[in-house]
């Protein structure tokens, strides 16, 4: 008699044991993500892909009529990522120089803002495949004869984003810099002669010259090497730069991106 009690407690235990173990496993729920990547997986969850964009950097991100819907180059590129991933694209418009802090306090996910490339981002951040292939450029007054080109900043005033790329052009060729939000205060001191010249997207310049024939601006000088712009993501979170990777790469495929970019500037400017 003791002997079989023995071996029902020994067989009860190896049964408990056995759907102890079954219930760490995840006994059919969904495996616990502790300290994995869930970048792609809380996206999914919440419906909706949160980006960053600023909102008055025409023609990539600005709002029609000046007070109508947000739209751009980078916000209908952002809209057809989202799509793909079969979520919600939400827009939180912040000023440029508190974009990446943003990013680092995880109130959006990515930032679509013609983020360009470069190795000290790189270096804290991720990207995904460029979306957007142009080059740096030197705008000034039509009649200003004394900058034609990159090494002519040398002593001259630029007016700059702190935080953008093209301040780290500016300084490196000897210039001296004054802070602005974003391209328009940029063009504005320019004009007013209060500044030299700025450095800026090629593509933001040619179409604020479709849309202000009489600027009084021009290109004085062109970097030699291209820029590429891309989505950003904090570092870990590979799977959602990989599924955005894959939607880009459906897009260029199916033609969503050389359609996007001829609307706004003629040609494609994504490859």
């Amino acid at each position: 008699m003791n002997s079989l009690r023995t071996r029902r407690s020994i067989l009860a235990a190896t049964l408990a044991s056995a759907a102890l173990a079954l219930s760490a496993c995840g006994g059919g729920s969904a495996p616990a993500q502790s300290g994995g990547d869930t970048s792609l997986s809380d996206v999914k969850s919440k419906g909706e892909l949160v980006i960053a964009t600023e909102g008055t950097y025409r023609p990539f991100s600005f709002h029609a009529e000046g007070a109508g819907d947000l739209t751009g180059f980078d916000v209908e590129i952002a809209k057809a990522v989202a799509e793909k991933l079969g979520v919600k694209a939400s827009f939180q418009e912040t000023q440029f120089d508190g974009i990446f802090a943003g990013l680092d306090s995880k109130r959006f996910d990515t930032i679509a803002n013609q983020i360009s490339i470069n190795d000290d981002r790189k270096a804290k951040y991720e990207f995904s495949a460029p979306y957007t292939i142009s080059t740096g450029v030197v705008v000034t007054k039509s009649d200003n004869s004394s900058i034609n080109s990159f090494a002519d900043l040398k002593g001259k005033t630029t007016a700059q984003s702190l935080t953008s790329n093209f301040y780290k052009m500016a300084v490196e060729a000897g210039a001296n810099v004054q802070a602005v939000e974003g391209w328009a205060q940029s063009a504005t001191l320019v004009q007013q002669g209060r500044v030299d010249a700025t450095v800026n997207d090629k593509l933001t310049y040619l179409d604020y010259a479709k849309t202000t024939p009489d600027s009084g601006l021009k290109v004085a000088a062109e970097a030699p090497d291209k820029t590429e712009s891309a989505f950003v993501f904090r570092k870990g979170s590979s799977e959602l730069t990989k599924a955005v990777d894959k939607a880009l790469q459906d897009l260029r495929a199916d033609g969503t991106l050389a359609k996007i970019s001829d609307k706004y500037f003629g040609a494609d400017v994504t490859k």
